[in-house]
């Protein structure tokens, strides 16, 4: 299900209450879980103040987003799930683009920011138990190791596998081995017996043909001098 304008309405998980509600739940699950019930006022306090910014920031990304590639912010979640999975490509031509675009700008994001988001999330899943370990808290020092060595391994192998679906979404919508949206499209040159020739095309003449090519998104093909 998509946004009301492309004639469906939005899944619920991706409204921003969803969003806030199970930021708000994954972060008392794991604090109740290393702290106990005695502290639950603190550690529901904490929770709304943490999942009321993990919940601006990410609406704030996703109109971002929605500017940047030229779609709606209520699209955004969707083109994700679908590049995610390496699903459905979308009929419209002009929804391809969109997705084009919107992968293109996930591929610089995680180039400009790889060299240091894993380091610091790291230093936070190993440097937290590392804390409870000095104040003698063995426990929870050890299940704090356990559950930040299985995010890290996790988000380390979600992250490869998102590049790859990106990439290979990417090749699917452009073609693979062909030309970008938008771009020129090569066309092969046919010789008298039928095959293709390894020389330039010459046109009835004896001229060689001229004009570029340009693909389905592009507009008109080239033109053979002589053809005319």
């Amino acid at each position: 299900m998509v946004s009301q304008r492309h004639g469906q309405v939005q899944r619920w998980q991706d409204r921003w209450w969803a969003v806030a509600l199970l930021v708000l739940v994954v972060w008392a699950g794991i604090r109740l879980a290393f702290d106990g019930w005695s502290g639950w006022p603190g550690i529901l306090a904490g929770g709304l103040v943490y999942a009321g910014f993990m919940t601006w920031y990410m609406m704030r990304r996703r109109r971002r987003d929605a500017r940047a590639v030229g779609t709606e912010a209520a699209r955004v979640p969707e083109l994700e799930r679908r590049i995610a999975r390496n699903g459905e490509l979308p009929e419209d031509p002009a929804e391809q683009a969109v997705m084009v675009r919107l992968i293109r700008r996930r591929e610089e994001k995680l180039r400009r920011n790889q060299w240091w988001a894993f380091p610091l999330l790291g230093l936070i899943l190993f440097g937290t138990p590392l804390l409870w370990f000095a104040a003698g808290n063995v426990a929870a020092g050890v299940w704090g190791l356990a559950f930040g060595a299985a995010f890290l391994g996790w988000m380390a192998w979600f992250n490869r596998r998102f590049v790859r679906r990106m990439a290979g979404m990417r090749q699917r919508i452009e073609g693979v081995g062909g030309s970008p949206v938008g771009g020129p499209t090569v066309v092969p040159a046919v010789g008298r017996a039928g095959g293709p020739t390894t020389g330039p095309a010459m046109g009835p003449a004896g001229g060689p043909i001229v004009g570029p090519a340009v693909g389905p998104a592009g507009g008109a093909e080239g033109i053979a001098h002589g053809a005319r």
